[in-house]
């Protein structure tokens, strides 16, 4: 109940508090001598007496009440209705009721006689104490703490009170609003979502500016309006009054102080959030410009149009070309790591100001400087090949010239002439001022070339060397044919000039690139590489067999059985999981299909694409290897695998041969890689590029098969999500900068570190814990987080600020993940995988619904015809 709310009734003054206390310290509530009192509704009576009895208990905890009831001017009859009111109705702790009885002859008569009669019953329900006099009440109560009309010292105006109460509660009821004001207000700041433009965010905090100041404003008025208020009661002085006399105060000074108090506390609490929330905002937009000037950078840009350049080039203005355009692009870079370094600097100043987003800005920061370092790297790197590379060429150019001219000379010399001894000595003489003159280029050391120059160009390394050879071969053999003529003075066997002497003799190299033995030698080396193919793979046969009939049948063995430890015993399968099935289908099918190819090359390709689903086997087998190898570690030194080695006379142990099928399968692709360098030209090409792809795909599949089996705490079978087509790390953010953003998200940017699953039906989200154990027991394990279906998966290519970053979101954006791969190529990789899946499932999509309206069409053919 608030005075406001009474103030009618309150002002009819039939009891006050004036602010008087017993000797007990019980509050003293009056009810004047009023005639009318018993004409007041009861529930009026309530109301006035239950806020009276508030007001101290406010400040008190059990509160007592002392009833001072004035009737000298009234009835018996009138007192005893006054008494039965009090008795049923008033609601706080009655300590004492003091009754001024009438003062008239005959009324006080009726009251000591009904009294008399009566005071049992009132007793029983209130203490009462009949006066007859003011000065029998100044025997009870300090003459102090009553109000003139009894003959005390107290000053109390009712109307003056009704007015400050009604103040006083008013005033708390604006710091009460106050209080909720500044609450939604810290609410507002911390839920609304921000915009993701900076005018906007900018706009945003000028108007919250304002709101803090016009907030302000009001406390300022609501403290001078409580200062006000309080300088309107007396202040008790400390020095001058005692504890007691304190406490006997209305309590109207210590509630106005308290609520200053407490309006002083919102208000110094309110301007620290403020504070913190400005600080929060401002450095929400220094990140925001910031990373502004992070995706403004182009480096990430010109790292990949530099990587266009080639670091090498198959002629000397080629070469000259590609230097200059690299000179070019080093000019941008340079430009654009000199802002990168003003972007790090800025970093680095938001990071030493303590800014909220530390983690992201030193990341952001690294980025670009290691983007800078590999820019800067990468562009000096190609350049020292490609001057490298032009010095080659130079060398190349001169050399093959000098090879040419020494060819022409040769070629040219008149072999009739030379059959005198002066002829032979002239052209003797001829080739050895050749030689002096060019051994600068033909004597080159092949080796020092090949050490030189490995890294570019080794193709034209092996051309030149060629060409070298053959003609110092060519003039070291016409040396000893003219060194044998002067010798012996006879007429030398005719020499066979390296070109014909009657056709044009016009300068032309023997031994170009595209020259028929080098084709002879392609031939040689791509029927090499098949050749070897064939023979390993009757090796790697040939091993399976002793290995399956040398371990895996002694284990049958019942003579052996007693040198085999029991945890091995019954465990083949495990130890050697599918290698029979992996041996027969090699030895009774595949190497017979590729002996085929002895005489037929182009066919190398299609043994392996007619096959490739039978290569699947090798999952099965490499999802066993740890299993396998475990058992290994465990039974390796029993004396049954020592003597089934000494029986095969293998140097090497059965662990070794275990690793086969795994080194097999590596050696596939490989061999085929080497053979697609010698085949450019021929037949078959094609089919050998796809049974490359295929092979390589394979070791994809099992290397991510392996890494499923090591998933831990998913509820439920992996099988069921379909086969695993694309695993690897990368780092994860939930919804960075994507869709609204809450001040109390801004801390959220420090990405996590998952390991990927991508499956046909899911992607599966785990950690990467990290590998245990020593030597062959150390193991890596991914604890599962969560999935996404999907049928529910969306994504979004490219995300601003890096070319790493894709976004992946479910169930129409209710969840959202940033996810940076290690490449840009790996992100496409994965892209292209997700959108195949999405592309699949729109087509059965599509299919399903055709298959719908074909059934709805096909049902309603018989109603339609019926009806014709």
């Amino acid at each position: 109940i608030c005075a406001k709310d009474i103030s009618d009734d309150l002002m009819k003054e039939f009891a006050f508090l004036s602010g008087g206390r017993g000797k007990d310290k019980a509050w003293i509530i009056t009810l004047p001598d009023n005639a009318r009192f018993n004409e007041v509704p009861e529930e009026v009576v309530s109301k006035v007496l239950t806020y009276l009895t508030s007001v101290p208990s406010q400040h008190e905890s059990d509160t007592k009440f002392i009833l001072i009831l004035d009737r000298r001017l009234d009835t018996w009859t009138s007192v005893k209705t006054t008494l039965q009111k009090i008795a049923a109705s008033f609601p706080g702790n009655l300590h004492l009721v003091m009754v001024l009885r009438p003062t008239g002859f005959f009324q006080r008569t009726f009251t000591d006689i009904g009294f008399r009669f009566s005071q049992e019953d009132f007793l029983l329900k209130l203490p009462v104490v009949m006066l007859s006099s003011v000065s029998d009440l100044l025997t009870y109560i300090d003459e102090q703490q009553l109000t003139p009309e009894f003959g005390g010292t107290l000053e109390y105006c009712h109307s003056e009170w009704v007015i400050f109460r009604t103040a006083i509660e008013s005033f708390a009821l604006t710091v009460k609003e106050i209080a909720q004001m500044l609450q939604s207000f810290g609410t507002e700041l911390a839920e609304t979502e921000l915009p993701d433009d900076m005018y906007s965010i900018e706009r945003i905090l000028a108007l919250r500016t304002e709101k803090y100041y016009q907030l302000k404003e009001d406390i300022t008025a609501v403290t001078k309006e409580g200062n006000l208020l309080l300088s309107s009661f007396e202040e008790p002085d400390s020095e001058e009054c005692s504890q007691d006399q304190h406490h006997e105060r209305p309590g109207d000074w210590e509630t106005v102080n308290r609520l200053l108090g407490q309006l002083h506390e919102m208000e110094t609490a309110f301007d620290g959030f403020w504070e913190k929330h400005q600080l929060k905002m401002e450095q929400y937009l220094q990140l925001w410009k910031f990373e502004q000037s992070f995706q403004e950078n182009a480096i990430e840009f010109l790292m990949g149009q530099q990587a266009e350049v080639p670091d090498t080039g198959d002629s000397v203005p080629q070469v000259k070309q590609r230097l200059k355009d690299l000179g070019h692009f080093d000019g941008m870079a340079q430009d654009l790591i000199g802002k990168a370094q003003v972007v790090i600097l800025h970093g680095h100043q938001l990071a030493a100001n303590h800014h909220y987003a530390l983690n992201l800005i030193c990341q952001q920061c690294n980025e670009l400087r290691h983007h800078s370092d590999v820019l800067s790297d990468e562009i000096k790197r190609k350049q020292m090949r490609l001057q490298k590379t032009l010095d080659l060429h130079t060398r190349l150019q001169q050399a093959l010239q000098c090879c040419d001219e020494g060819a022409y000379l040769l070629a040219n010399q008149q072999m009739d002439k030379c059959q005198s001894k002066e002829g032979a000595q002239k052209a003797l003489q001829d080739i050895e001022k050749f030689l002096e003159n060019s051994s600068a280029y033909l004597n080159y050391d092949p080796q020092a070339l090949h050490y030189d120059f490995e890294s570019v160009l080794t193709s034209e390394l092996k051309v030149m060397q060629v060409k070298l050879e053959n003609v110092r071969s060519m003039f070291e053999n016409r040396q000893s044919c003219f060194k044998k003529l002067l010798d012996k003075h006879v007429r030398p066997v005719q020499l066979v000039a390296p070109r014909p002497e009657n056709p044009p003799r016009s300068k032309s190299p023997l031994f170009s690139p595209k020259h028929k033995n080098n084709t002879l030698f392609f031939f040689l080396y791509f029927s090499h590489v098949i050749n070897e193919l064939i023979e390993t793979e009757r090796v790697y046969v040939e091993e399976l067999f002793t290995v399956l009939t040398g371990y895996r049948a002694e284990m049958d063995n019942p003579a052996m059985f007693i040198l085999m430890p029991p945890m091995l015993r019954n465990r083949k399968d495990v130890l050697f999981g599918n290698m029979p099935e992996i041996y027969d289908f090699h030895n009774k099918i595949f190497l017979h299909s590729l002996e085929s190819c002895l005489g037929a090359p182009e066919r190398v390709g299609f043994c392996f694409l007619d096959r490739r689903e039978d290569f699947q086997m090798y999952e099965k087998y490499c999802q066993n290897k740890p299993r396998s190898e475990s058992l290994w570690r465990q039974c390796s030194e029993s004396t049954f695998f020592q003597e089934c080695q000494r029986k095969l006379e293998h140097k090497l142990g059965l662990d070794s041969y275990l690793l086969k099928p795994v080194q097999r399968l590596t050696k596939y692709q490989l061999l085929l890689k080497e053979l697609l360098k010698y085949s450019t030209s021929c037949d078959g090409v094609q089919e050998l590029q796809e049974a490359l792809v295929a092979m390589l795909d394979l070791l994809k599949s099992v290397n991510d098969s392996m890494h499923q089996i090591s998933i831990t705490g998913y509820d439920g079978d992996l099988s069921e999500l379909g086969k695993v087509l694309m695993q690897g790390s990368f780092s994860v953010w939930t919804g960075h900068r994507k869709g609204p953003t809450k001040m109390k998200d801004l801390a959220r940017f420090k990405p996590m570190q998952r390991h990927l699953f991508l499956y046909e039906k899911a992607l599966v989200f785990c950690k990467k814990r990290e590998e245990h154990g020593d030597g062959y027991d150390k193991t890596s394990s991914y604890s599962f987080k969560h999935f996404l279906k999907m049928n529910a998966v969306g994504i979004t290519e490219n995300v601003k600020g890096d070319h790493r970053k894709f976004e992946i979101w479910y169930s129409g954006r209710e969840e959202v993940y940033v996810v940076q791969a290690q490449t840009v190529d790996l992100k496409m990789a994965w892209l292209n995988e997700i959108r195949k899946i999405l592309f699949k499932q729109q087509e059965v999509i599509k299919g399903t619904f055709d298959q719908f309206l074909h059934g709805i069409h096909s049902a309603a053919e018989p109603f339609l015809f019926s009806h014709c």
